[in-house]
Formats: C-alpha cells, sequence, structure tokens
C-alpha cells in the first residue's frame, strides 16, 4: 500500500515543483487585506479606492487624459449623502506620503458624468515605486456642510 500510494504521488510532486510549486524559490508577496473602502462621516458616506493606472482600459485612461503605467497609481474619491445614496458635489483635497515621509503630489479633479443619476467623483494620480506604500489624508467638506472630515488609509502598489 504504501509503495502504491508513493507511485501515485511522486509524480504529482514532480509536476508542482515543475510549475513553480513548493520548492519555488521566487519571493512572491502575500496578499494583503483590501481595508475599508469607505467612511460614514455623518450625513454622508465617502468611498474611496486606489490603483495602478495600468489597470485602466486604455478607453477609459485616455477619455480622462489618465497616463496608464505600473508606475502610477490613481486615486478615485466620491461622496454620496447617507439618507438617499445620491452623489454630491464636495470639496476634497488629498496628502498623500510614503512611509518614508516623501511627499506625492496628487491633485484631485471633479467628474461629472451625466445619466439617469449625476455621477460625481474625483480623481487624481501620482508616481509609485515597485512595492512603494503610499497612505492617503483626504480631507472632504460635503456641499453645505461646514465641517471637514478626514480620512486615512494606505495603499501598496506592484510594478513588477
Amino acid at each position: 500500500m504504501r509503495r502504491s500510494a508513493l507511485l501515485i504521488f511522486l509524480p504529482l510532486l514532480v509536476l508542482l515543483s515543475a510549475c513553480g510549486g513548493p520548492t519555488d524559490s521566487r519571493q512572491i508577496p502575500e496578499a494583503q487585506a483590501a481595508g475599508d473602502t469607505f467612511a460614514d462621516i455623518g450625513d454622508h458616506v465617502v468611498h474611496f479606492s486606489a490603483q495602478s493606472t495600468d489597470q485602466l482600459p486604455p478607453a477609459v485612461a485616455k477619455q480622462y487624459n489618465i497616463v496608464r503605467s505600473k508606475n502610477r497609481a490613481m486615486l478615485n474619491v466620491s461622496v454620496l449623502r447617507e439618507s438617499d445614496n445620491t452623489p454630491v458635489s464636495a470639496t476634497v483635497t488629498v496628502n498623500t506620503v510614503n512611509l518614508t515621509g516623501q511627499l506625492k503630489n496628487v491633485t484631485m479633479r471633479k467628474i461629472e458624468e451625466p445619466g439617469d443619476i449625476l455621477a460625481i467623483y474625483y480623481i487624481g494620480d501620482t508616481t509609485v515605486a515597485n512595492r512603494e506604500v503610499l497612505v492617503f489624508d483626504i480631507s472632504v467638506t460635503p456641499e453645505g456642510v461646514d465641517q471637514v472630515s478626514r480620512v486615512r488609509f494606505k495603499r501598496q502598489f506592484y510594478s513588477d
């Protein structure tokens, strides 16, 4: 019985090692939890995401004048009124630094897309290096609100 089990599993182990299985010595980064993608700020909810711009479809990048690159990150922020889930205009500013404290310039611009419901969101982009972690500090003041709300999140980017 042991010999037959070995004969069955030995080819499997050889196949796994040939395909980059357990004996593969490459460094593969561990998947990280995505973390929150929204924050409740009272009567409004701020939705945010950051991704490499090379993940954008070429037509979308061209439409919004965004350079597609593994070495560029894009921040997307939207603000919804919580009572009816309606997009609202807001003042959105961002301070971004990496873990060494280097300031990354991200200028946000407002995008409005007409439709059944007007879509309103804010985008900005910046350069990133492989494995660079960016900390995004977002300040949001929804239209008609006097108080500034702050949201912080971080993301790591890979270009290899």
